[in-house]
């Protein structure tokens, strides 16, 4: 059974007139789906609106840009992309499914950034949230042809602005996409014996070194002490580690495990 918010994305897009080959391509939905939806009776709740009508985008139209902006951000940066199709354009999160928690909080960032329907698709192990407007590369100019770490990532000047006044939420985004909090152990030799320690620490890994810059630099805003423990090569990620006792206990304050 398909969640009720894509039977409605799929509606409302056949009937702005797109052909179900390029629904299809936008939603990850099988065509013959589509048309049966498309010619069966209605299942959709209204559709949310926001109360400016068509006039939701913060960049196009001076709506206020939601304080769940810097959060999005991180989570785009880490496992998001964006899929043009026509005039109009994909955001989509991959999420894992272990983590329940974070899809809700992924789908509830994304509804308030942009007042448009949002909606899950499920995938082997994972979920991808998603959302369709033609003012999604307006949030995310970082779109782009090709994957992110082949090019240049860089914050516009607002949204350099908009992350420096929630630096914790554009962190906690950025961990909860392609970051972890692990137990890390280790055996040190005490008094002729060898004992074993086990202590927390985050880590965050990303092909991109635009993007761990950009953590790096708000890990030191925030008093963070970190380390980049594996540089980025041409088959290899690189990695952020944050393992000093007071700075794990810093990032707990708003990151966390994921849940």
């Amino acid at each position: 059974m398909h969640p009720r918010e894509l039977v409605d994305e799929t509606r409302r897009l056949t009937r702005q007139g797109f052909s179900d080959q390029v629904v299809s391509t936008l939603l990850g939905v099988p065509r013959s789906t589509i048309g049966n939806w498309r010619r069966g009776t209605s299942r959709a709740a209204p559709l949310r609106r926001d109360p400016t009508g068509d006039a939701y985008c913060p960049r196009c139209h001076g709506r206020p840009l939601s304080s769940a902006y810097p959060y999005l951000l991180g989570l785009y940066l880490g496992d998001g992309h964006i899929t043009p199709v026509r005039s109009v354009y994909g955001l989509s999160i991959t999420c894992c499914d272990d983590w329940p928690g974070l899809i809700g909080l992924c789908a509830e960032a994304m509804g308030a950034v942009l007042p448009v329907s949002v909606f899950r698709v499920r995938r082997s192990g994972c979920t991808e949230v998603k959302s369709t407007s033609s003012h999604w590369p307006c949030l995310f100019p970082q779109h782009g042809p090709g994957p992110k770490h082949r090019r240049p990532i860089r914050l516009a000047p607002w949204q350099r602005e908009a992350v420096d006044r929630r630096l914790d939420q554009f962190v906690r985004g950025l961990f909860h996409s392609d970051g972890c909090r692990a137990t890390n152990s280790t055996k040190r030799r005490v008094q002729g014996s060898v004992r074993r320690y086990e202590y927390p620490r985050y880590l965050f890994s990303n092909a991109s070194q635009d993007i761990l810059g950009l953590l790096g630099r708000s890990l030191d805003s925030l008093g963070v002490d970190w380390r980049q423990s594996r540089p980025v090569t041409e088959g290899s990620v690189g990695m952020i580690s944050v393992a000093k006792r007071a700075s794990v206990a810093r990032l707990d304050e708003f990151v966390g495990p994921k849940h």
